[in-house]
């Protein structure tokens, strides 16, 4: 009995990113929800902030925000929510080094973007988390970061930037996960570096029985606001190695760039939502828009049939270019030294398996050209018009 220890890891990992990232991205739409939807008392206590009403589960709650007095008592018991978001960043690094890093970084390198060795791309993955830390943070404590539309254009066009330079050294898909983790890092650098340690300034004083600094809140509701734009574009990025379309096109960094784009307008709508104004349509009506762009960049033109369209393809000719090019990672028992179980459970290890599959051979080998994945096996482009006349003529197993 062989257990494959990998497979479990990556299970256990990702299933714990998820569910910490649930919880983290859950209480920040809550929280960032009621600032938004505050309700102030007509006869404010001192330090009030702010109320509302609330109806869930069978009864009523009141929630109240507020700086608490000079000389007012620290409460019995109060609940932070901190730890989600570390368990998240924690569990995500792991996940991107079991999934990248590890088995000769095989996600990481692409011979048709550039022709670099694991170290290397290793090494450029590393950099750009801990580099695109350094930055953002010197830009924002910087006297750039109090005009915070110059900053923030600053920001995402750095942001771009880096995009479209990982394009050029890493996989699509390594490219588009490490953009999703530097903007973890910097959610999580917001967090455990501004956020925090503001609340812990304010549970001092309240202790001491000082007044509380209203600059201190400040400070962490700015980077609060960060991470409540850059959340949907990260969610996106979480499940973008399940659409090649988008990572896999020679456009990716700026389809990249267009669905962050449109993606954190859907999180401007849902912030201002409540108010009708002008900006909501504006949010609306440009998320829409950056989603068609999105849509066009992705189209690829019609292919053009070769010579010898017309000429039958057998079936035996299919078999032999899945066998040489596919079989190798889809396979009850993959031969490859990375992928050492059938991605997905795709398999085409019979007849029936590869017709079965075709109109999915046909998509990813023939239209989006994502597979094999990083063209691992060196299919030619004579192999992909085979398999694209094979399924124009029916897919079919001939003799």
């Amino acid at each position: 009995m062989e257990l494959n220890i990998r497979e479990w890891i990556d299970l256990l990992v990702r299933w714990t990113h998820v569910i910490a990232g649930i919880m983290w991205i859950g209480n920040s739409m809550l929280f960032n929800w009621l600032d938004r939807n505050l309700v102030q008392s007509d006869w404010p206590r001192e330090g009030e902030q702010g109320k509302i009403w609330l109806l869930h589960s069978g009864a009523f709650y009141e929630v109240e925000k507020k700086l608490l007095p000079k000389g007012a008592r620290y409460p019995d018991k109060v609940h932070w929510f901190m730890f989600q978001n570390l368990t998240t960043w924690v569990s995500g690094i792991f996940l991107l080094a079991v999934v990248y890093y590890l088995g000769g970084a095989a996600y990481m390198i692409d011979p048709s973007v550039a022709q670099i060795s694991p170290p290397v791309a290793i090494a450029i993955g590393v950099a750009t988390l801990v580099g695109g830390w350094f930055v953002y943070d010197l830009l924002w404590r910087s006297p750039l970061g109090k005009n915070t539309p110059l900053a923030f254009a600053i920001s995402f066009a750095l942001l771009i930037g880096i995009a479209y330079g990982l394009s050029q050294v890493l996989s699509g898909r390594a490219a588009y996960i490490h953009v999703g983790a530097l903007m973890g890092t910097l959610m999580t650098g917001n967090v455990w570096l501004y956020i925090v340690p503001s609340q812990r300034g304010l549970v001092a004083a309240t202790k001491a029985g000082l007044a509380q600094d209203p600059a201190l809140s400040y400070g962490a509701k700015q980077r609060s606001i960060h991470n409540n734009y850059m959340t949907f574009p990260v969610l996106f990025i979480m499940i973008s190695n399940h659409y090649p379309i988008t990572y896999g096109n020679q456009m990716g960094w700026l389809v990249l760039a267009v669905l962050m784009v449109g993606s954190a307008l859907v999180r401007h709508f849902m912030n201002i939502r409540f108010t009708y104004g002008p900006w909501l349509r504006w949010a609306a009506g440009a998320g829409v828009v950056a989603l068609a762009v999105a849509m066009i960049l992705t189209a690829r033109p019609a292919r053009t049939p070769s010579a010898s369209a017309a000429e039958p393809v057998s079936f035996a000719a299919v078999q032999s270019v899945i066998q040489r090019r596919c079989v190798v990672c889809h396979s009850a028992h993959p031969t490859d030294n990375i992928f050492t179980v059938a991605p997905v459970g795709v398999m085409f290890d019979t007849p029936e398996q590869i017709v079965a599959m075709a109109a999915r051979i046909h998509e990813r080998a023939v239209v989006t050209q994502t597979m094999p994945f990083n063209n691992r096996t060196s299919i030619t482009a004579e192999e992909r018009d085979l398999l694209e006349r094979w399924y124009a003529q029916g897919a079919r197993i001939t003799p």
